[in-house]
């Protein structure tokens, strides 16, 4: 007999999450491999474009882990789009992540009006697709092998 309950519950979140990973470390020699290492955890990494007055005009927000760069947002502001500031935030940060992180890879998610076609550019291949998500939408998810 089961009580299903639904609701938040941050201590019960953790201990899911613990349980979770120990699973998965018992069933992956890779993810058992990183326990306790600094590989383990993911580790921000934040690019940042300011103007001469010290205002945000672009960034990159991501992290590492298990040698691979994840870019979960990318902006740059519309007075500075097409100049190149995109393309030298993902440089960047994909320099960072390889040469003082040793990350060998990198993925980001975007969807169809954002900018599937920028990472295209910068050696980013389309891995997976998600229709409709949200409704009317297209998610993809690109990688690319760092240097």
């Amino acid at each position: 007999m089961f009580r299903i309950e639904a609701e938040v519950d941050r201590d019960r979140q953790d201990l899911l999450r613990t349980r979770l990973r120990e699973t998965n470390a018992a069933a992956s020699p890779v993810l058992a491999a990183l326990r306790g290492t600094p590989a383990e955890r993911e580790t921000p990494l934040h690019v940042w474009a300011l103007d001469d007055a010290g205002d945000l005009a672009g960034g990159l927000v991501g992290h590492t882990w298990a040698a691979w760069l994840h870019v979960t947002y990318l902006w740059v502001d519309a007075r500075h789009r097409g100049t190149g500031l995109g393309s030298r935030l993902l440089t960047e940060a994909e320099h960072l992540a390889a040469t003082g992180r040793a990350c060998t890879a990198s993925r980001v998610e975007t969807w169809d009006f954002q900018a599937p076609g920028f990472y295209r550019a910068h050696g980013y291949e389309i891995v997976g697709t998600v229709p409709d998500y949200p409704p009317g939408t297209t998610e993809h998810t690109l990688t690319k092998p760092l240097p």
